[in-house]
């Protein structure tokens, strides 16, 4: 048999072997640990050298390379169970500033200079390390950082603003293609959808990616760039309708003179305004 042939079969059936084993590791949070930094080199060696023949034996090639498979994955399993093997594989969090103060020991029990910290404290945005709360370097090497109180920025619970809940948008059309399991998932229909795009003057065709917002409203991306797709106005013209029948109702209880016909539009004035309160973080977010 030809060598380029051997070859190529090797290299298909270790990469066949390699999708088992890797899904017997299982995943893992990125940036990686240095312990699975180097279980993925070795792992990479072992590869590339059975599927190049250097090993004389390949019996002993697949041998180490389960070793260094299924060990990971038992390590990794007994980390999941047991904080002391936790601790070993992975290390513990350092903290690196503690209220405004550099810990210089812990920065030397990383192997972290003070040049290498402010790069990360800059690399998160923060120049200046006296805005720092507390600053702690992750068992992945990451630097988390939590500012000051008076360092961070202005969010809506900061301001007392109410805002609505988000849920994951839907996709619910991709290359044309309309897509029925996010349109259920978001309780639409083809007909839905189809009568937004003809609101927005647009193809089904001309569709690059579609989705759909908590909100029910519908954002797309034609293949075309140039052509400008206006942006929907759901929300907007909800929120104006209830604040004009809010209006009306109003102006109908100072208009009329019978006593029950104002109280009955005084009341819907009221119920009207409550609840265009009540939705205002959502219609107007």
């Amino acid at each position: 048999m030809p060598e380029w042939i051997v070859t190529f079969l090797r290299s298909a059936g270790l990469f066949l072997l390699m999708l088992l084993f890797i899904r017997l590791i299982g995943k893992r949070p990125s940036p990686l640990t240095f312990f699975d930094f180097v279980t993925g080199i070795v792992i990479g060696v072992l590869v590339a050298t059975l599927t190049l023949n250097m090993v004389p034996n390949a019996v002993n090639g697949l041998i180490a390379l389960g070793v260094w498979t299924i060990f990971p994955a038992l390590v990794y399993f007994l980390a999941i169970k047991c904080k002391t093997v936790r601790d070993i594989v992975q290390s513990k969090e350092t903290i690196l500033i503690n209220h405004g103060e550099i810990l210089e020991d812990h920065l030397l029990q990383v192997r972290l200079t003070p040049e290498d910290l402010l790069s990360q404290l800059r690399k998160k945005n923060v120049f200046a390390f006296s805005d720092v709360e507390f600053a702690v370097m992750e068992p992945t090497g990451e630097v988390s950082v939590l500012l000051k109180k008076d360092k961070q920025p202005v969010s809506a619970k900061t301001l007392n603003v109410p805002v609505g809940m988000e849920s994951v948008p839907q996709t619910v059309m991709l290359d044309g293609i309309m897509m029925d399991e996010g349109l259920t998932a978001m309780g639409l229909n083809r007909h839905w959808l189809h009568s937004e795009l003809e609101t927005l003057g647009v193809a089904p065709e001309n569709v690059f990616i579609g989705q759909v917002d908590s909100g029910g409203q519908l954002y797309v991306d034609l293949f075309n760039d140039t052509v400008i797709v206006p942006a929907p106005k759901t929300k907007d013209l909800a929120h104006a309708t209830l604040k004009k029948c809010q209006a009306d109702c109003e102006l109908y209880a100072l208009a009329t003179k019978d006593i029950e016909t104002k109280s009955m539009y005084s009341t819907a004035a009221s119920t009207l305004t409550a609840v265009a309160n009540e939705l205002e973080p959502w219609l107007k977010r």
